[in-house]
């Protein structure tokens, strides 16, 4: 997947993902058209996580 692909609603993806890691904050899960690649910035760096498994995490909510 080279692309963020977001199944349905981010708000409800984004509840999700604040659900299953504490830390993440609206501030980290705030997506804006455009700034795909900018969220799975974030969300490597406050979870740890390498690219593909960020967009691993997505693609599965």
């Amino acid at each position: 997947m080279n692309k963020l692909e977001i199944k349905g609603n981010w708000n409800e993806a984004s509840g999700k993902l604040k659900q299953r890691y504490a830390n993440l904050t609206d501030d980290d899960l705030l997506l804006e058209k455009g700034k795909e690649e900018e969220l799975l910035g974030r969300l490597q760096k406050k979870l740890g996580k390498t690219k593909e498994e960020v967009q691993k995490i997505i693609s599965k909510i």
